[in-house]
């Protein structure tokens, strides 16, 4: 069932499925993506609790927000909608940008259960061209626009972003290209001993985009955390071994999917 809600002048969809009476789980899909992407793990626990399955601001059907947020401006706005909601004791899944904005939440949030998948919220080391890139690309920038005016400056540093920037970069609005740059930049990783509830890491071992070093240093980093790596899986291991999550997860989820409530 598809709903929307109106936080903050800012509109909000999301799906509930799953038991009428269960325990509720927030689910958060990633960057670029809508509640659509992880509609496969809100499967794996509909026979049992109730998942309420959002489309993150800017994402989807839910609307873009009108300033430059952090990543704690998107754990609030979820904190807000789980108060609107009335969801009591709620446990919380995200994946890649999901997983970061639930671990910022969380770390004032008294979850029942957590679960992060291919989580973000650990800055990546950057290497030199990287950062070559980077500023290059920022002095490109500067110089099209005084020398080629504001047209035709812009068109080139369109096209030079194109080439140069990630596919989640480039096809964002620049609003959300500009909140992706500010989150993205963020490390969490001070925040996470903070973190009480009971925690699930579920990765795949050649995630590329957000490593399995990440998994295993918040492993280190959350007080109550186990780590599940599956071989052979990428930044969407629910996708690549859809039958190892699901049992993965239901069994961390065993006591709340048997309850009779």
């Amino acid at each position: 069932m598809e709903k929307e809600i109106e936080i903050d002048g800012l509109k909000v969809a999301y799906e509930v499925t799953g038991k009428e009476d269960g325990f509720p789980v927030v689910l958060l899909h990633g960057w670029g993506c809508n509640h659509t992407t992880v509609r496969s793990i809100a499967a794996c626990l509909q026979s049992g609790l109730r998942i309420y399955n959002v489309d993150l601001p800017g994402h989807g059907n839910s609307s873009e927000p009108s300033e430059v947020w952090d990543t704690a401006d998107f754990a609030a706005f979820i904190k807000k909608l789980i108060e609107r909601l009335g969801l009591e004791n709620p446990s919380i899944i995200g994946h890649s940008f999901g997983g970061r904005t639930a671990v910022a939440l969380a770390s004032d949030f008294p979850f029942h259960k957590i679960v992060l998948v291919d989580a973000a919220g650990i800055k990546p080391r950057r290497s030199l061209n990287y950062y070559y890139k980077v500023y290059s690309y920022k002095l490109a920038k500067k110089l099209a626009l005084s020398f080629l005016g504001k047209e035709k400056g812009e068109r080139f540093v369109d096209r030079m972003r194109q080439k140069k920037g990630s596919a989640d970069y480039n096809s964002s609005s620049p609003m959300m290209r500009a909140i992706m740059s500010k989150c993205v930049n963020e490390d969490l990783r001070n925040i996470m001993p903070a973190i009480k509830s009971p925690t699930l890491l579920i990765w795949g071992e050649n995630d590329t985009a957000t490593p399995l070093s990440d998994a295993k240093l918040m492993e280190k980093k959350i007080p109550d955390a186990g780590l599940v790596a599956f071989p052979g899986c990428g930044h969407y291991s629910f996708l690549d071994n859809p039958m190892g999550f699901k049992a993965v997860i239901r069994e961390f989820f065993k006591p709340e999917l048997s309850a009779k409530t």
